[in-house]
């Protein structure tokens, strides 16, 4: 396959169907619309109607088609859209919309100081950031850990090995790898600022990091107020995926309502995690995982889906890996760009991959004795995401764990530093009553 072009982290835009929904500009004459066209639904008993009334109405039972009023309706689409009553959403959207004009008139609220520091495990909302009025400097620290050797060596020789990695894994040039290491040379030197906040959303690819940076912090404290930003939803994006999806007014809503700030019990359970990881023994991992966290509360979600990029005890495949095979043979010969778009919109359950690091995956997945899928001869000089793609036989016997997938892989593959080939005896992961347990 030919070598990407783009980023390791960049979310799938979003289904044709939810582009309505993008950023979370909530419109509220539509939202008054939708909630007249509930109405008559409810009012015709329609079954679709009633079920969303019942998923939302507590008092669905006592609603029926002729008592249902304006006000039930608009109490379950302020319930879809994320909020506890239709007056509050109704003062969320004039709030934002306040804000909104402030932006285009060129006056935004001034929320932070120019000695304030933001850090986001990519650039996605650097220039949302710019819009809202935020003075402070941005920094982009994105080594994507949940590929690649994670291994307990001084920090030197670890940014050598990751950014080794980095470069031959998604064939990105030396200027990339030089950014990488700017990137580290930066959190080093977080002592310069009074004010810093950390941007995160619940997946593993922000997580990991994350654990990363409260370690560091942990290690070598600053004097500067530390704040973090970590949500996994936001009201008024129902299908959210990422900050990278918010406008600015919603950025400035989340400086408002989500910003809190780090304590030590974070900085303790960041250290945890970061060990975990470095850790040869993935039953630390799983314990964090099944205990949870209330100082952390989407790493316990993060570290499963993690761990479940570990060898499945049925057939030695990662979940990823296991997942695009279903694909391949649910929806039969497909190029490769909407393969991923499928396993990021519809079966993974926790949406982390970027385009370059699907592509790894996908190349070394076929790295073994007999190919899992076939490559279309008349599109193997395509762009990568245009390459046309099969399941085998052999791809088919693995899937359904008739054969295992070590004995025949010949690359080495990384979960964090765990290294996985075909003569290492590595820890397997299966599901107990939904956890996550290593065997």
């Amino acid at each position: 396959m030919s070598p990407p072009e783009q980023q390791p982290k960049s979310k799938p835009k979003p289904k044709p169907e939810l582009r309505r929904w993008f950023n979370g500009r909530l419109n509220l004459e539509q939202q008054k619309k939708r909630a007249k066209e509930l109405l008559r639904a409810v009012q015709a008993d329609d079954p679709a109607g009633r079920a969303r009334l019942a998923s939302f109405h507590p008092e669905a039972a006592g609603v029926t088609a002729r008592t249902a009023k304006l006000a039930d309706a608009q109490f379950v689409i302020a319930r879809e859209n994320g909020f506890a009553s239709w007056p509050r959403m109704k003062a969320h959207i004039e709030k934002l919309r306040l804000a909104q004009q402030a932006i285009d008139l060129g006056k935004p609220i001034l929320p932070d100081t120019g000695d304030t520091c933001h850090i986001r495990c990519g650039s996605d909302i650097a220039h949302g950031l710019k819009l809202a009025g935020f003075a402070g400097r941005f920094i982009e620290f994105s080594d994507p850990y949940v590929q690649g050797p994670l291994c307990d060596v001084p920090l030197p020789e670890f940014i050598d090995l990751r950014t080794e990695f980095i470069t031959q894994a998604y064939g990105v040039p030396g200027s990339e790898a030089a950014k990488l290491r700017d990137q580290y040379r930066q959190i080093g030197a977080l002592e310069n600022y009074a004010h810093i906040v950390l941007w995160f959303e619940h997946d593993s690819y922000d997580q990991l990091i994350l654990a990363f940076l409260l370690a560091h912090l942990r290690a070598h404290p600053v004097a500067g107020r530390l704040e973090l930003i970590c949500v996994d939803q936001v009201p008024g994006v129902p299908h959210f995926q990422g900050l990278g999806q918010l406008s600015p007014e919603l950025l400035l809503w989340l400086w408002e309502n989500a910003r809190r700030p780090i304590t030590t019990a974070q900085l303790d359970m960041g250290h945890a995690i970061w060990s975990g990881l470095l850790s040869r023994d993935r039953s630390v991992l799983s314990e964090l995982a099944g205990l949870g966290s209330q100082h952390l509360p989407h790493a316990a979600r993060a570290l499963s889906r993690h761990l479940q990029e570990l060898p499945s005890a049925a057939n030695d495949l990662g979940l990823t890996q296991q997942l695009t095979l279903e694909i391949l043979r649910d929806g039969g010969c497909m190029p490769a760009g909407r393969v991923f778009r499928a396993l990021m919109t519809e079966r993974e359950p926790l949406p982390f991959l970027g385009d370059l690091m699907f592509h790894h995956m996908l190349m070394d997945l076929n790295n073994c004795r007999m190919p899992l899928f076939s490559v279309s001869p008349q599109t193997r000089d395509s762009a990568w995401p245009e390459q046309m793609l099969d399941i085998t036989a052999e791809g088919l016997a693995i899937l359904t764990g008739e054969k295992r997938y070590l004995p025949g892989y010949l690359g080495e593959r990384w979960v964090g530093n765990i290294r996985l080939s075909a003569t290492d005896k590595v820890p397997h992961w299966r599901l107990e009553n939904g956890r996550v347990i290593i065997v």
